[in-house]
């Protein structure tokens, strides 16, 4: 499908600006730095809903080769491995409404671009997400697979944090579009901090309907596309156990 920029309203562009402005308030000094960094490389601005082919994809293809494909919302776990393993990540075209500020039950548009495309400007964690969909489309019929690596998804492309210069900064997509997460991520005392593990993440259940009650921390981004392998032998071993 196409993103038909076109349609898009005064009143969405209006909250486009609203979700842009007070996120962009709160990230300095909280978000990782290749996150910022993507900011400014994608051209994202506050005034403008991001147009996928006029603006956006051509900046990402010259950064890192990838690209924002738009989808009408949730789509199968094979079409959703199929394109990110392609280079093409899917993000949907509908804004939340004014009154949906706060909280919405399936990602809208600002979630998967706001919160996600900035990282496709970092080379090592595009490589992370290519590799990682292509264990996932070989074992695609393998409900038990999926949900371990749907499992690894969350906790890092979605929840992820990373140690920084000593100091704990985010990456996550989930967290970086959600105005309540970005500080209770960082500075409550509820949740646990726990470094990146394959095998644990791989076996560690997520939740949907509230704040997370664990987040895993990586050293880098390189040290994700680096746990590949990891992941794949791990897989191998938990599904013969």
């Amino acid at each position: 499908m196409n993103q038909t920029y076109s349609t898009y309203t005064p009143n969405e562009q209006a909250v486009w600006r609203l979700l842009f402005e007070r996120q962009m308030a709160q990230l300095p000094g909280k978000a990782s730095q290749a996150y910022l960094d993507g900011i400014l490389a994608t051209g994202f601005q506050a005034d403008r809903i991001p147009d996928f082919e006029r603006d956006l994809n051509p900046r990402l293809q010259r950064l890192t080769g990838w690209r924002v494909c738009a989808v009408e919302g949730l789509i199968p776990n094979r079409e959703f491995f199929e394109l990110m393993a392609n280079r093409n990540f899917p993000a949907t075209t509908w804004l939340r409404r004014q009154d949906q500020l706060e909280y919405l039950p399936e990602p809208d548009m600002f979630h998967d671009t706001f919160g996600h495309v900035p990282m496709l400007s970092n080379q090592a964690f595009c490589d992370f997400l290519e590799a990682l969909s292509r264990i996932a489309l070989q074992h695609i019929e393998s409900e038990e697979t999926i949900a371990m690596i749907s499992r690894l998804y969350w906790y890092t492309v979605e929840f992820g944090l990373i140690q920084e210069n000593n100091h704990l900064r985010i990456y996550g997509g989930g967290i970086l579009s959600s105005v309540g997460e970005t500080t209770y991520s960082l500075f409550s005392l509820k949740p646990k901090r726990v470094p990146y593990d394959v095998e644990t993440l791989l076996k560690t259940p997520y939740i949907i309907d509230h704040f997370q009650e664990q987040y895993f921390v990586i050293d880098s981004y390189e040290q994700l596309f680096h746990s590949i392998p990891e992941i794949e032998t791990t897989l191998e071993g938990l599904l013969v156990s």
